[in-house]
């Protein structure tokens, strides 16, 4: 991913699209890595973990996306359709360190904060308050959304230590918290639409 993202400028720029020719190419053995811009920083760095962990939480919609294809009603693509790519957007930008952005580079704004609210709100029309926390599980999706969820708040902690130390977006940082909150929706969504119901937390229950 670093390897892709380091030449984003230069592509988005020309107009090219990014061009995958080779999958291995041994710079990264020595346990190092470039972020957008060339510099070079250790694997384990906050900045690259903060984006892998964005990558991670990916992953998890993608399969989520998978499963969601083969049901009947398709609610959430579109919604999962746009995250994903906002969030490789997300991970470009944080893996751009300050005084390596260009004009034109993509940007998490308030605007795609906004669309997360309004997207909640829409999910969450009608459905029956919680008397409890919900635990994961009831259906393949819910699960999967709530293991996204959990992804994503790690991926929040570790942008949230990020910032302690070097510039992050506002925006990036409501993003990822919206997210994870929009996951937990859609969880909620899921049991409801397919009529599985919810695992729910019975305190010192054996």
């Amino acid at each position: 991913m670093t390897r892709l993202l380091r030449d984003l400028k230069a592509e988005i720029k020309t107009g090219i699209m990014v061009k995958i020719n080779k999958i291995y190419t041994r710079n990264g053995d020595g346990g190092e890595t470039h972020l957008v811009g060339g510099e070079l920083v250790a694997k384990d760095s906050l900045r690259v973990k903060a984006y892998g962990e964005i990558d991670e939480l990916n992953s998890h919609l993608g399969l989520i996306r998978t499963l969601e294809e083969k049901t009947k009603k398709k609610d959430l693509l579109d919604m999962l359709s746009k995250i994903q790519n906002e969030l490789f957007d997300l991970g470009s930008e944080l893996a751009t360190p300050p005084g390596a952005s260009w004009d034109g580079m993509l940007r998490i704004s308030d605007e795609h904060v906004s669309r997360l609210e309004n997207w909640i709100d829409s999910l969450m029309n009608g459905i029956e308050e919680l008397r409890s926390f919900v635990l994961p599980g009831g259906s393949k999706i819910n699960a999967n959304l709530h293991i996204a969820r959990s992804v994503c708040r790690r991926a929040e902690r570790s942008i949230i230590e990020l910032s302690r130390s070097e510039e992050v977006s506002d925006s990036v940082l409501a993003y990822v918290n919206r997210l994870s909150d929009l996951l937990f929706a859609m969880a909620r969504f899921e049991s409801k639409r397919s009529g599985a119901a919810e695992y729910l937390w019975e305190p010192g229950k054996e």
